[in-house]
């Protein structure tokens, strides 16, 4: 399977913010953002023209790399998003938040999407009691994500549970290596910096 396999933290300058892919060390002065606020490259200092398009592109970039989502992936789920009921753009954000590796994340159980994307395709995540090995596993309401017997004694786990301190979003609730989907997110409890609408005006050219 193609999957990106360079330094991430490469792709955090690309879009000049922080993407928090690479766990702790995104809080820290060891992150190249703090040092090179800039793109990488021999033109990363360069004076770069803004047109329309490249601000669109640039906002679907930022919210594939956040999620881990491959370019087909990715369209996938917007031409899904865009079948659906609602605002196109709410949509793709809310299926976003609803893969699996990103409930595991956000429960606070992984340092990062990638660590917790490893976790699921290891095995040791289940759904209800069954065990899934699909990070893009979409939950649904009143789903309960856990980890499996042998998983909840993982030195990286536990360690996890004791020093992470993010938030956990209003549409989950977790008690100790359990947590339970309430609802569906709503665009109000997504925290990302992407703006949507510029997703949608990219790919409805």
């Amino acid at each position: 399977m193609a999957r990106y396999t360079g330094p991430v933290c490469r792709l955090c300058r690309r879009e000049r913010m922080k993407l928090f892919l690479k766990g702790a060390k995104c809080d820290t002065m060891k992150c190249p953002i703090e040092r090179r606020p800039y793109p990488p490259g021999i033109h990363g200092r360069g004076r770069i023209r803004e047109s329309e398009y490249m601000l669109q592109l640039r906002e679907k970039q930022k919210a594939r790399r956040i999620y881990g989502v491959l370019e087909k992936q990715f369209r996938n789920l917007y031409a899904e998003a865009a079948r659906q009921k609602g605002i196109t753009g709410e949509n793709l954000l809310r299926m976003l938040e609803q893969r699996l590796d990103n409930v595991v994340f956000r429960a606070g159980f992984a340092s990062s999407r990638n660590q917790s994307r490893q976790w699921v395709r290891h095995g040791h995540v289940r759904v209800n009691g069954k065990r899934v090995t699909i990070p893009s596993f979409m939950v649904r309401k009143d789903d309960v994500v856990e980890f499996g017997p042998k998983a909840k004694n993982m030195i990286v786990l536990r360690h996890n549970l004791d020093t992470i301190d993010r938030t956990v979003p209003m549409w989950l609730e977790v008690s100790g290596e359990q947590a339970t989907v309430r609802d569906l997110p709503m665009r109000e409890q997504i925290d990302i910096p992407v703006r949507e609408q510029l997703i949608v005006e990219l790919y409805s050219k």
